[in-house]
């Protein structure tokens, strides 16, 4: 039965919902929050109360709430054609500009243009491609794939895998032993006293080419990457990361998967991240600003040669016979091509870079508060690490969940903000929030985190 002081909504919400990423025992407790509508960056919950999106939603409403251009775009593509496949050779208007369209945008040579619906869709869809393409070379030992410790890739089985978080493989018999791990590069934790940003990133790309070594060159098929790592912890890489890693990667022809779902358009001040940080990728996987989550849609961008290797053997088998039946659907495709037209009109990625100095100002300063070990960002993207000790940056203990706490206190100032793993407190707010809305989510952050610290404080929990 429902806890009595749920309302209507919330009790409908327990007796048939499954909330996924969410502590069910807490749920319980509290009932869920009932977002009813939303309006920029803000949405409003069944009371009316609004909250500053500082998450824009998961990472993924760039467009911020209520764009109406994008609404008008579905409802006509509704009713023009409101369904329609690329199975058996067919195809549709909306589908071939989109991908001509990401084809242009791309910072690689693209051949073709994979569609599917989700984030973690698209990365399966990769390893089958890598796995498609190696066997077709004749390399049928190029199967395993390198992920970092932290990565977030997605949790279909083989996505999930490749995922560095252990709290997405307990109990689902993951990670598949297909994943070569190496270290996850985050600079504030994990180097050594003394060493510069370039000389962890070099020492990480030698421990990168051991572990190839170790595991068979002749064995590794690509490694997946994100420009700014998301759910792991929105942490930016050090400097010289990716020049340090690429060369490894390129000297024993393992391919670079690029995983851009988060950072992809405009994220980072550039259109994708591997333009912010350098790097040139043989695939990449793009998703949740495409439309501004507004429809699911996501895409696979292959490399001409990908691409070549991959037809050469659908037409030797006698197909390619990997899909999804919402693969370019035609509204989707349609809102993703009404998106990508306003980030142009609109300049929307100039937009980023003109407010991301207050954003980075405003996060920056938080390295001051009492509670915060680490604060870093890039673009409109970061997050803050609360600690126990700021001196030997030692972290609360796991049970005493500081995080949640910090992401409930915050919400009761009016910020959503998203609690990640060691006490990061992760921001991503819509690529159209203003300089003023910006200064409105650190006041509402910093009272979040001051209540915070009263409780660390009552609780003992403080060096």
């Amino acid at each position: 039965m429902s806890s009595p002081q749920l309302s209507n909504m919330q009790s409908r919400d327990m007796a048939s919902l499954l909330h996924p990423f969410t502590n069910l025992t807490l749920l319980r407790q509290t009932g869920p929050m009932v977002i009813e509508r939303g309006a920029g960056v803000f949405v409003y919950d069944a009371q009316g109360r609004d909250y500053l999106e500082a998450m824009s939603g998961l990472w993924c409403t760039a467009l911020g709430w209520g764009e109406n251009e994008l609404a008008d775009t579905a409802a006509e593509q509704m009713r023009k054609l409101s369904f329609g496949h690329i199975f058996g050779g067919k195809s549709h208007e909306p589908g071939i500009a989109l991908a001509e369209k990401l084809k242009e945008m791309a910072p690689m040579p693209v051949g073709k243009v994979f569609f599917a619906n989700s984030g973690s869709e698209a990365n399966d869809s990769q390893i089958k491609f890598m796995w498609y393409a190696a066997n077709a070379r004749g390399e049928t030992r190029r199967k395993k794939i390198i992920a970092r410790n932290r990565a977030y890739h997605g949790v279909t089985l083989a996505s999930a895998s490749l995922t560095g978080l252990d709290a997405f493989h307990k109990s689902f018999d993951l990670p598949f032993d297909f994943t070569v791990r190496v270290a996850c590069p985050h600079y504030y934790r994990d180097a050594q006293p003394g060493e510069t940003e370039e000389q962890y990133s070099q020492r990480l790309a030698a421990d990168l080419d051991a572990t190839i070594q170790r595991e068979g060159p002749d064995t590794i098929a690509a490694m997946f990457v994100e420009a700014v790592m998301g759910a792991g912890g929105a942490m930016p890489p050090p400097k010289g990361y990716f020049e340090a890693i690429t060369p490894v990667l390129a000297k024993y022809g393992i391919r670079l998967v690029d995983d851009e779902v988060i950072c992809g358009f405009g994220r980072t001040g550039n259109a994708f991240g591997c333009q912010t940080y350098n790097y040139q990728p043989d695939s990449m996987s793009i998703a949740k600003a495409l439309s501004s989550a507004y429809i699911p849609i996501s895409a696979v961008l292959l490399s001409p040669e990908l691409v070549e290797i991959i037809e050469d053997e659908a037409t030797k088998i006698g197909g390619l016979w990997h899909a999804f039946t919402y693969s370019a659907h035609p509204v989707a495709a349609a809102v993703a091509l009404k998106t990508l037209e306003i980030y142009e009109r609109r300049d929307t990625f100039g937009h980023v870079r003109k407010v991301a100095p207050t954003f980075l100002k405003r996060l920056f300063a938080l390295r001051d508060h009492p509670l915060v070990g680490e604060a870093n960002g890039v673009g409109l993207i970061g997050a803050v690490e609360m600690v126990a000790d700021k001196n030997t940056k030692r972290n609360f203990e796991s049970s005493k969940l500081v995080g949640a706490h910090c992401g409930q206190f915050c919400q009761e100032e009016g910020v959503i903000v998203r609690p990640l793993i060691n006490d990061r407190i992760a921001l991503c707010p819509p690529l159209v929030i203003t300089e003023a809305e910006i200064n409105e989510l650190f006041d509402r952050l910093e009272r979040g985190l001051n209540k915070t610290l009263d409780w660390v404080r009552a609780e003992g929990l403080l060096a």
